[in-house]
């Protein structure tokens, strides 16, 4: 096979990517000390297997080999085959994912993946036969086959081993013990399941010949698969990061620092991706086109590749995006964390800091003063694995449709995970976080309105075709001193806010940076005929700022949260979000706020101790006097981006559905039939407040006019072109109404119930 992207280096050493290395400097006496501290402490946190369990995983994949090697033969024998085809009938096993690049932990599942000859179909022979072998074995539990899903699974457990088992159907008649999957004739005349199935395998493998050395990687995407679930950034369908994006991310600093160890490839991961000039993409070899026909991702030629932010591309035939999820809003959190360990990293190198403080957790419930919380429920285990499926693949789109109503002003935080209360059985949770745009000038009395936006994300979670009775879905609005105990450790709610972390404190220097800021701007407007009142003036200042900063450092993160809150709270900047609690709950007991809900318009800003401050740069790059000139010489010339073909390009409006998840295109049906069906369980509004001739979401003010612009979503690139923007379009002139309370209820009827409404 010709692996892409491999030369040869003028000292002979092989070159992986599609540039120069960075650096070829090997690593230092700290690098070595700082590299065995980071190993015993991803040992201590509990990363790796045991020896034991790593046994038990290979004798798994030893009988499941065997399994799928006997069902073959049995459906090639019933199919009337010759004797010498039953007898050559072959299967055989594959594995890709954490598993294949040696970096998951204890209790990881498998991810494995079938390849079966031509007559062995996947919906009669490997959904029914070979799921009916499964069903009869003991050591087999929690047998769920999902063959609707995009990439069709068969998911279980063998002998206490979670295993996700893909299908992939090849031309052949028989499956040669020595298949190299690797060759790109593997995928003639296949469907286009069996490309999606083979193409985890193929990636991986991919990815593990183009690092230079296996070892290092995999210890620092260890690394960076604890941080980014430390941090609330580890979740492909969220629109953060998944397992192959971390990967692929990793891989690409290696290929620029293939001599360094992975305390550096920790710490230059942050400097490069926090300076690096998104939507440029991250690509591990040249994207090659191919000789089968097949689609890949190509912004030249396919519209939709347009509008991806955050483009990190796999380097197997056919080259995708694999992070196509990614929204504005995440990718703004992503960034920004990206920065807050670049700095970490920076203290570290200067001996203030450590790796404690590079995997704090983030404090999501301490860090909004306003979430959005989505419920969802069903009557059994399989109807909410199902239910929780669809509802999971299709969050994304409120996010997408919050910021497009709201024109990027109201930003969305969403949780990674779900919470499930339980003293609620077949029951989940899902939280986002709300702020408005910082830099964004407010009106008294302005306010968001989305609950037509909420009513069009629940219609298209209604028409789901598999829906059934018990299924059901209902969002609120929660301010942060009402979320629910059991999204807590131990189910307990925290007498006071963490403790005090790097965020906490950052948050704080910054403040009181700003303070001085303002202090000094004023004195420069004084003129110099009151010098002596000027200085005055600056010596308070400056008894002042630093009587402010004694006293910020020295309460405690609670009092310090109430010190700020007061100090930003007014009421000519308040700001409210108008949520449809009118809505009955079919949850069960559950607390609604009334549907005006205030928070001050610096929220993201002033939201308490340990929020960090989000609209740092995340573009600019950081000061290191560490870093050579010639290094960062060759980083800025990488970070600009090879691939620029498509930021030349006058793009058109972005489309109403930027990336429709395709998990679900084949599970949607007509909302207008939806709309009568008796086992909707998602009631609209029958008096909408906002006419439709208007968009679905307004920015509300109470007897005022606002003029809106579309945000700005794409960071500037360094060293060429800017991307242009897409066609911003022409100011709207709203006109806006007062919007009256409903008043709240809680109904523990099962059955929703259509909302009322006063208006």
């Amino acid at each position: 096979m010709v692996i892409h992207g491999l030369s040869n280096l003028s000292n002979g050493q092989q070159r992986l990517g599609i540039t120069e290395p960075i650096s070829l400097a090997g690593p230092t006496e700290y690098d070595v000390i700082k590299t065995r501290e980071l190993e015993k402490y991803l040992q201590d946190a509990g990363l790796y297997e045991s020896q034991e369990e790593a046994v038990v995983r290979e004798e798994v994949l030893g009988r499941l080999d065997q399994i799928v090697k006997t069902w073959v033969k049995t459906i090639s024998h019933a199919k009337g085959l010759n004797d010498q085809l039953v007898h050559e009938a072959n299967a055989k096993i594959f594995t890709f994912g954490s598993y294949r690049l040696g970096v998951h932990g204890p209790g990881a599942d498998i991810d494995t993946l079938c390849v079966g000859p031509r007559h062995a179909t996947r919906e009669e022979d490997f959904f029914g036969e070979l799921h009916k072998m499964l069903l009869e074995m003991p050591q087999v539990t929690e047998l769920h086959p999902v063959p609707d899903a995009h990439v069709p699974v068969m998911k279980f457990k063998f002998n206490g081993i979670s295993v996700d088992l893909l299908y992939a159907r090849l031309a052949l008649w028989v499956i040669p013990e020595d298949l190299d999957i690797s060759q790109d004739s593997i995928l003639q005349n296949a469907d286009e399941q069996t490309v999606l199935s083979l193409n985890g395998c193929r990636v991986t493998d991919q990815v593990l010949r183009l690092v230079p050395n296996i070892q290092n990687f995999r210890t620092t995407l260890r690394c960076m698969r604890f941080w980014a679930k430390r941090r609330g950034v580890y979740s492909n369908v969220s629109g953060f990061l998944g397992g192959i994006n971390l990967a692929l991310l990793v891989a690409r600093i290696c290929q620029l620092y293939p001599n360094a160890l992975p305390n550096m490839l920790v710490s230059r991961f942050f400097r490069v991706y926090t300076q690096w000039r998104w939507p440029n993409p991250v690509m591990l070899c040249a994207i090659e086109e191919g000789s089968l026909g097949l689609p890949i991702w190509d912004p030249r030629r396919n519209p939709r590749d347009r509008y991806h932010l955050m483009p990190i591309i796999t380097p197997a035939y056919p080259c995708m995006n694999s992070t196509y999820n990614v929204t504005s809003s995440t990718l703004r959190i992503m960034s920004q964390e990206f920065q807050r360990g670049s700095e970490i990293c920076e203290e570290m190198e200067a001996g203030d800091a450590d790796w404690d403080t590079l995997f704090e957790r983030y404090p999501f419930f301490e860090a909004y003063k306003n979430y959005l919380r989505i419920d969802i429920a069903a009557e059994n285990a399989d109807d909410l694995r199902q239910w929780k499926g669809w509802v999971e693949s299709r969050l994304r789109q409120l996010t997408l449709k919050i910021e497009r109503h709201t024109y990027g002003m109201l930003q969305c935080h969403p949780h990674p995970g779900e919470f499930s209360d339980k003293s609620r059985p077949f029951h989940h949770c899902y939280f986002m976080g709300l702020q408005r745009k910082q830099g964004v000038p407010v009106n008294e009395g302005e306010q968001f309105d989305i609950r037509l936006t909420v009513d069009e994300f629940k219609h298209s979670i209604n028409a789901y075709t598999l829906l059934k009775p018990g299924m059901g879905i209902h969002v609120s609005h929660v301010k942060r001193r009402n979320i629910p105990n059991f999204v807590f450790p131990g189910g307990v709610r925290p007498s006071h806010p963490s403790k005090i972390t790097w965020d906490s404190k950052r948050s704080c220097e910054l403040r009181v940076s700003g303070q001085n800021g303002q202090a000094e701007m004023s004195q420069g407007a004084v003129s110099g005929a009151d010098d002596g009142r000027k200085r005055k003036r600056s010596e308070d200042n400056m008894d002042d700022n630093s009587k402010v900063s004694k006293s910020l450092t020295s309460l405690t993160p609670f009092s310090r949260e109430v010190h700020e809150d007061r100090t930003f709270i007014s009421a000519s900047s308040a700001c409210s979000v108008k949520f449809d609690e009118t809505e009955v709950n079919n949850m069960g007991d559950q607390k609604s706020e009334k549907p005006s809900l205030q928070f001050p318009s610096g929220d993201s800003e002033t939201n308490g101790s340990l929020r960090i401050n989000r609209e740092l740069d995340p573009i600019l790059p950081v000061t290191d006097t560490s870093i050579s000139n010639e290094e960062k010489l060759s980083s800025d010339k990488i970070i600009s981006g090879p691939y620029e073909a498509h930021q030349h390009q006058a793009f058109p409006e972005e489309p109403e559905e930027l990336e429709d998840n395709n998990a679900g295109s084949n599970q949607v049906r007509d909302n207008r039939d939806n709309s009568d069906s008796s086992i909707s369980k998602l009631a609209v509004s029958e008096h909408p407040v906002i006419s439709k001739e208007t968009c679905s979401t307004q920015l509300c003010t109470n007897g005022g006019m606002e003029e809106l612009e579309p945000a700005e979503l794409t960071a500037p690139l360094l060293c060429m072109n800017p991307a242009p923007l897409p066609q911003k379009k022409p100011l709207i002139r709203l006109n806006f109404t007062s919007l009256g309370k409903a008043s709240d209820k809680e109904v523990n009827n099962p059955e929703l119930e259509k909302p009322s409404m006063e208006a």
